[in-house]
């Protein structure tokens, strides 16, 4: 499944967008699918539980594909 994520600010971190979105049911699962290795971040594994994720990101997660854009202007 394809997702966007509109940015209302300079940028969003990996757990808390996975817990935002219902891809993990909590801040804990979302830092566990981390660290297991499930979530890639505009193509390489992503180990960074909180990385910063700005305009133009992309994070792959089980099926989940999410393009992180800025401001309608970047939609």
């Amino acid at each position: 499944m394809h997702h966007t994520f509109t940015l209302n600010s300079e940028y969003i971190e990996l757990d808390k967008l996975l817990k935002l979105l219902s891809i993990a049911h909590s801040g804990g699962a979302a830092k566990a699918m981390v660290a297991d290795g499930m979530v890639r971040v505009d193509g390489a594994l992503e180990t960074r539980k909180t990385r910063k994720l700005r305009a133009g990101s992309v994070v792959e997660v089980l099926d989940e594909t999410i393009r992180i854009v800025g401001d309608a202007a970047d939609a």
